[in-house]
Order: structure tokens, then sequence, then C-alpha cells
């Protein structure tokens, strides 16, 4: 079974979008055989990716990064994107810590960077802005090895 794992930013400007979910697409379900699909399912990339893998018959897996993380969904379509993935889930996995804080997204990150065959990224190429950003996984999965794909649209800033 092939496992592709997710990490990227919950803020994807308008102008990347739709670059983002062709790649996204066409990486997903151009593969051949099984596959899971890991992702924390938070806004943004996590929960586009982890749409277009089950579009692509994918077994996903969630990541969970702490007990209170549904608490840190501040708009209701993201919680509710979150709720309903989570659902569909055939795998969850439960980080030990109790609180939202950087280290418990950071320890996410790094467990599906650590089980899944090829990261994907959607990334600008910045540097994180907070510990467990998309920089410090893309950083920590490259530094070990894995094999990157960077998703984004040339010339797009993320504000």
């Amino acid at each position: 079974m092939k496992r592709i794992g997710v990490t990227g930013h919950r803020s994807i400007p308008p102008a990347a979008l739709p670059h983002v979910l062709a790649a996204m697409k066409a990486l997903l379900c151009g593969q051949e055989g099984t596959m899971e699909a890991l992702s924390s399912l938070a806004e943004g990339a996590d929960q586009l990716f982890a749409d277009i893998a089950l579009d692509c018959g994918a077994e996903l897996t969630v990541v969970i990064p702490s007990g209170d993380y549904e608490d840190g969904f501040e708009d209701p379509q993201a919680l509710a994107g979150y709720l309903r993935l989570r659902n569909l889930a055939s795998q969850e996995v439960r980080m030990a810590f109790p609180h939202s804080t950087d280290e418990a997204y950071y320890a996410a990150g790094v467990y599906i960077a650590d089980n899944c065959d090829r990261l994907l990224a959607v990334w600008d190429g910045r540097p994180a802005r907070g510990l467990g950003g998309t920089g410090d996984i893309v950083r920590y999965a490259r530094e070990r090895g894995k094999p990157v794909t960077v998703i984004w649209r040339d010339g797009v800033e993320r504000v």
C-alpha cells in the first residue's frame, strides 16, 4: 500500500487554489494500487488533500495533534469539514498532547512524515510561522531522506 502524507498551509490564496487542486488530484488519482492518505485535517491544504484522496479511493488516516484540537477551529465550515472527514476516516491516530500547542502540531507533522512513503507539501517555500508549520515539516522530512512533492503556484504569495 502506498502511503502519502500531507503538510500545508491553512490559507491558500485564490490565485493558487486551482493549481493546488489540480496538482493534488493528479498526484493522488494517478497512483496505482491501494493508497493510504495521512492528514491532520486542519483547515486548508489538509482538508483539501483528504477530500481528494477519498475521491481517488484512498483510505484516510487522521492524525489528531491534541485532545482539544476541535476547539481550535474558529471557522464553523472548517470545523464541519474536519468532523465530516474524521467520520470518513478508516483509522485515527491521536498524539498524547492534552492541548493544542506548537509542540503538538509538530508531533503530528513528524508522525505523518515518518509514516508515509511520500510527503505532499502545499508550501510557498517560506519558513514556518510557528513550530510545526509547513516549512518545519518539509525540512524534517527532507533531512530524513523522505521524498517530498511541493505544490505551489509560482509568483503567488501567501498573506
